[in-house]
């Protein structure tokens, strides 16, 4: 299965446990794995034979930031099912969601929730 990536997908959004995670928002970074069969536009080179990153990218952001989640774990579902809903072609998603600025006293890079999910094949 061949893949469509996008990596390091910043995105403001107001998701978090606590109250002013949601009142203040924060920065997200999404890396979005979308897997489908590009044989076909490899051979046509037309934009219509796959998925453009261009909307993917339109549609996660339009998604992880049109509501307010306690858990990444949801935005990311969120997301996933999106991809999966509105481009038939892709088969499998994988959304990682990393929280850089998580409210946390420790000394680190990010925490993050990666899913895998599959559409109807």
């Amino acid at each position: 299965m061949d893949c469509i990536s996008v990596k390091n997908l910043k995105i403001f959004a107001s998701h978090g446990v606590n109250d002013f995670e949601k009142r203040d928002g924060q920065y997200f970074v999404l890396d979005i794995d979308s897997f489908l069969d590009l044989s076909l536009p490899c051979q046509s080179d037309n934009v219509d034979d796959t998925v453009s990153y261009a909307k993917i990218i339109k549609t996660a952001t339009a998604v992880f930031t049109s509501q307010t989640d306690d858990l990444i774990e949801r935005a990311a579902q969120r997301v996933a099912d999106e991809l999966l809903n509105s481009f038939p072609k892709i088969k499998r998603v994988t959304v990682e969601v990393k929280k850089p600025d998580a409210p946390i006293k420790a000394d680190f890079g990010y925490v993050s929730v990666k899913i895998e999910r599959s559409g109807n094949e």
